[in-house]
């Protein structure tokens, strides 16, 4: 065998010809040339890195962990946003590999024109950070893309109204008209083909996006096209779940998809999602095929996209990845589909949604059900009164959260194909209900919200008591309730129970199989009941005296721990 296949052949003239000289001996004489004979990107756009806080846990959050009516939305400008009264704005801060659009998540305190984080001292150094705060680019159009990528280089249309991060870097066209052209061609195959000569190391700083070369025959209004429907049906995919500030209802709830059985409903709307995922996979196609076109790179490129790169949370085989079979993937993609359902369903129990009104209801701190009374005076379904729900192993309580959820499935799907609609949501989740809430509903809460829950979980150290609260509506007198109204009425019903099973245990009417299983009984709710006890009267009892006040600003990260063992521990919380 020739060892020539094992040797590429390079002048080190030709790495000249790439911006930087990288040395990319695998780059065919065609890409050299189009270095050579077309102008930079940087005729075209800017691009500038954001904001470095100099302390993250200070200055961002996760935009539902503060107030609704802190953030500003859509600002025009830094004047706008000054004059605007609100703390929190919004934030661009890279985050997972997405195209089009997605990824706002975050918020920074940048009240007053920043006064705050202007001033900040470096505490590694005592003097005030350097910010690199590109106050002109400010709240304006742009595009955004994660500077670190796992491989394939994308970016993600960003409306006006956003600050941005320098894990966050953003483009602003010259002419803005334009700005979708860009997008197209930096999210096209020809680009990410191009980004590795010039950023071999996949580290994409703000040289490696200027130095493309912009070929003028690429200014076509069919890539214009492209471009805005993509845009279009990535924010419709963004916008459809919950963690998403634009989300206005749940999907499975929307009149277009509903069907006589929830299973049937699904059915509907996973093909709208099917669709959906093949439309952009089609719009990606022709936008490749447009560039390679322009380019000339027929012999080295092709316009397929694989579904796994349809960067749509809808789509299966992005948001799952790896080697799963359809199957697997659409058995994932069901179960987090009635997981959401169900998270929406407690989202109503606390009043954060209505089935009644687009949106979120209560989002503000310390808010009431008087509160939700006054934007919604006739509910179809009724919040919870006191923002505290048991989850318990047993119905101890009428208004428990699996009664409620039973009730919501009800309400919104009605009393004929109950039975049925809830035998499908517990077999596609895997398990009874109670039994899911009980033991995976927080930790998927925890997870879907980044470890940022806004439902907190007051738990005893082995669970046999767990009652959620609503944090948008926590009151200094909140565990007092959960202490006087839950806890201590649950122990005496647990008392009751334990006193009547010892009558059963001697009763000489009981067989002796019944006396065997209330023993056992008995002494299961023994320890039930010292466990309480003791978690009552050295964490609940003085939590509840204490009454301790939160303020939303701070954050979960903050405001959690005040709690101690009160609250179910989040791993990687503090």
């Amino acid at each position: 065998m020739s060892a020539s296949k094992y040797f590429f052949r390079a002048s080190a003239s030709d790495f000249e010809k790439i911006p930087n000289c990288p040395i990319v001996y695998w780059a065919s004489k065609k890409i050299i040339r189009l270095f050579e004979q077309y102008p930079p990107l940087s005729k075209e756009i800017e691009t500038r890195e954001g904001l470095t806080t100099g302390s993250n846990d200070l200055f961002l959050r996760l935009w539902y962990e503060v107030e609704l009516e802190q953030v500003g939305f859509s600002m025009a400008d830094s004047n706008a946003a000054k004059s605007s009264g609100k703390r929190y704005f919004c934030y661009v801060k890279g985050g997972e590999f997405r195209r089009w659009s997605g990824n706002f998540e975050y918020v920074v305190n940048w009240e007053n024109d920043g006064e705050e984080l202007r001033v900040f001292i470096d505490p590694t150094t005592g003097r005030i950070r350097s910010h690199n705060y590109n106050g002109e680019y400010a709240f304006r159009q742009g595009f955004t893309w994660s500077g670190i990528s796992s491989g394939t280089f994308a970016v993600r249309h960003v409306p006006s109204g956003f600050m941005f991060d320098a894990k966050g870097p953003m483009g602003f066209a010259l002419d803005m008209n334009e700005q979708p052209i860009y997008e197209s061609f930096l999210n096209s195959v020809v680009t990410n083909h191009l980004i590795k000569m010039l950023a071999p190391t996949l580290d994409f700083k703000l040289g490696h996006i200027l130095n493309l070369p912009l070929k003028s025959v690429i200014i076509d209004r069919k890539v214009m096209g492209v471009a805005t429907n993509a845009i279009n049906l990535a924010n419709i995919d963004w916008n459809s779940y919950e963690t998403s500030w634009d989300f206005t209802s749940l999907p499975l709830l929307q009149s277009e998809y509903r069907q006589a059985t929830l299973k049937e409903t699904y059915q509907k709307l996973r093909l709208h999602w099917f669709n959906m995922t093949m439309k952009m996979q089609q719009l990606e196609e022709e936008n490749n095929r447009i560039f390679i076109e322009a380019y000339g790179l027929q012999d080295e490129l092709t316009p397929d996209v694989p579904l796994k790169e349809i960067t749509l949370t809808c789509n299966p085989h992005y948001r799952y990845g790896g080697d799963k079979t359809a199957v697997e993937l659409e058995s994932l993609l069901l179960a987090d589909t009635m997981k959401e359902f169900i998270s929406y369903a407690v989202g109503c129990m606390f009043g954060r949604y209505s089935l009644d009104k687009e949106g979120l209801i209560l989002a503000n701190q310390g808010e009431t059900l008087a509160d939700y009374l006054k934007q919604v005076p006739e509910p179809t379904f009724m919040p919870d009164d006191d923002n505290v729900i048991p989850v318990l192993d047993g119905e101890w309580f009428t208004d428990d959260v699996t009664e409620r959820f039973r009730r919501f499935v009800k309400v919104t799907f009605g009393d004929e194909y109950y039975q049925e609609n809830l035998a499908f949501i517990e077999q596609s989740i895997g398990k009874d209900i109670r039994k899911y809430f009980l033991k995976d509903f927080y930790a998927d809460h925890v997870k879907r919200y980044k470890k940022r829950p806004i439902y907190w979980m007051f738990s005893s150290p082995k669970g046999s008591f767990n009652a959620l609260i609503y944090m948008h509506r926590y009151q200094p007198t909140t565990a007092s309730v959960v202490l006087n109204g839950y806890l201590r009425e649950f122990r005496t019903k647990l008392i009751a129970r334990k006193e009547h099973l010892e009558q059963v245990s001697i009763s000489a009417s009981v067989s002796q199989r019944d006396k065997t299983n209330a023993l056992k009984e008995i002494e299961k709710l023994k320890k039930m009941i010292d466990e309480l006890e003791s978690w009552e009267r050295d964490v609940l009892y003085p939590l509840a005296a204490e009454q301790i006040e939160i303020d939303l600003d701070d954050g979960v990260k903050v405001n959690y721990p005040k709690f101690g063992k009160a609250l179910k521990k989040v791993a990687g919380l503090s």
